[in-house]
């Protein structure tokens, strides 16, 4: 998916959500460290990510999923 968003883990980490402070995560881990913890806790990730075929946006705000059918 980060490859699709064309991003790096950390810009699409929730720095605000409770399971950072919760894990101790600065957003300065390495991608693998903040993947895994992605996949533990999805609250971590921004959404809405809209996909389509190969692409996909971050959906914030919400009309960047326009791009998609562009």
């Amino acid at each position: 998916m980060l490859v699709r968003l064309g991003v790096a883990a950390r810009e699409i980490l929730r720095t605000r959500d409770k399971a950072m402070k919760e894990l101790t995560l600065t957003g300065e881990e390495p991608d693998s460290v903040l993947i895994d913890h992605m996949a533990q806790h999805p609250t971590l990730m921004q959404r809405p990510i809209g996909v389509l075929g190969d692409r996909a946006v971050l959906g914030r705000p919400v009309e960047r999923l326009l791009e998609l059918i562009k």
